[in-house]
């Protein structure tokens, strides 16, 4: 959360001239109510259990860069699917730093009721372990997001050619 995902991943996907996918937009169109709404109505792991049904239909998506949100890699099956998808990146940034970019939202349902800045050092610190199971890390401190968006592009066109042959047949996805 706050780290660029959905901002990067629309870029992204104009400069590929690919589709882009935003997982908690589409849980949202389809359960009809915001995140904030399935939190506090049905509790996160429902939510968690949404997310996951998402995230096995990206193995089937073709030329689409997908926003995930950042605790959608809890769930081991989740990541292993996303790694079915394309290539996974996460895009990091100090606990500060991401505090600093949330300041302005109200709804982020992690964050309610708490000091933001402790709060997402505190998720970051567990969920350190699901994102040190990611292979490509991109720090969004001090970069613009044409910036990440340009990376990720070159990480993309350097590892398609090897994602392919060790996977002939993989959907040629960016996750961001």
């Amino acid at each position: 959360m706050g780290t660029g995902k959905s901002s990067v991943g629309r870029i992204l996907a104009e400069r590929l001239g690919w589709q882009f996918v935003d997982t908690d937009a589409l849980i949202e169109q389809r359960e009809g109510r915001t995140i904030s709404a399935i939190f506090a109505e049905d509790g996160e792991a429902k939510f968690r259990d949404l997310e996951s049904a998402v995230a096995a239909e990206l193995v089937n998506y073709l030329h689409t860069v997908i926003a995930t949100g950042g605790g959608i890699v809890l769930r081991p099956e989740n990541l292993a699917n996303l790694d079915r998808a394309g290539l996974v990146v996460c895009l990091d940034a100090p606990a500060e730093e991401i505090a600093r970019r949330l300041a302005q939202f109200t709804d982020r349902p992690l964050l309610a009721g708490a000091d933001p800045a402790a709060r997402i050092a505190e998720l970051l610190a567990r969920r350190k372990g699901a994102y040190g199971a990611i292979r490509q890390h991109v720090d969004t401190a001090n970069r613009s997001v044409e910036q990440i968006a340009a990376f990720i592009n070159e990480l993309w066109q350097d590892s398609h050619v090897s994602l392919e042959a060790e996977n002939p047949g993989r959907n040629k996805n960016s996750e961001t």
